[in-house]
């Protein structure tokens, strides 16, 4: 049975997800990429939406290859206002350190900077600020 993914509310500050679907696109590893890659490209639902990145995000922890070639279609969510969306972006984008992900990063921190969201359950600016710190730490660089 599929669960729908569940984006955070007032009393829970995380996504739920469908383990089972997520195992399952993470143990199929790069024959995985063509079918998220045309969620991603396609859907303009927030909950789908983040369920892939999630995976995708499993994906890299995972070690399957090629996830950076996803950075075309990554990249249609950089003006996103979504935290949730944010958040699992900035996250992929820290691990992937795609040099042309470094100019939205800092983007997304001055948008939400300017426009705070209001009464967030968790705090995207965290995750991005990182992101930025990681592409320019020392200890990222190959």
């Amino acid at each position: 049975m599929y669960i729908a993914p569940i984006l955070p509310s007032y009393n829970r500050n995380y996504t739920i997800v469908d383990q089972n679907k997520v195992n399952h696109f993470v143990h199929c590893r790069e024959n995985s990429i063509p079918y998220l890659t045309d969620i991603l490209a396609h859907s303009n639902n927030e909950a789908q939406v983040t369920e892939t990145l999630y995976i995708v995000d499993k994906m890299i922890d995972n070690g399957v290859k090629d996830i950076d070639k996803m950075y075309p279609v990554l990249s249609r969510f950089n003006n996103t206002n979504s935290p949730n969306i944010q958040t699992f972006l900035a996250g992929i984008y820290r691990k992937l350190q795609i040099p042309d992900a470094f100019g939205p990063l800092v983007k997304m921190l001055i948008q939400n900077s300017n426009n705070p969201n209001p009464a967030p359950f968790f705090d995207p600016n965290e995750e991005i600020g990182g992101a930025i710190l990681s592409y320019i730490s020392d200890r990222f660089r190959k």
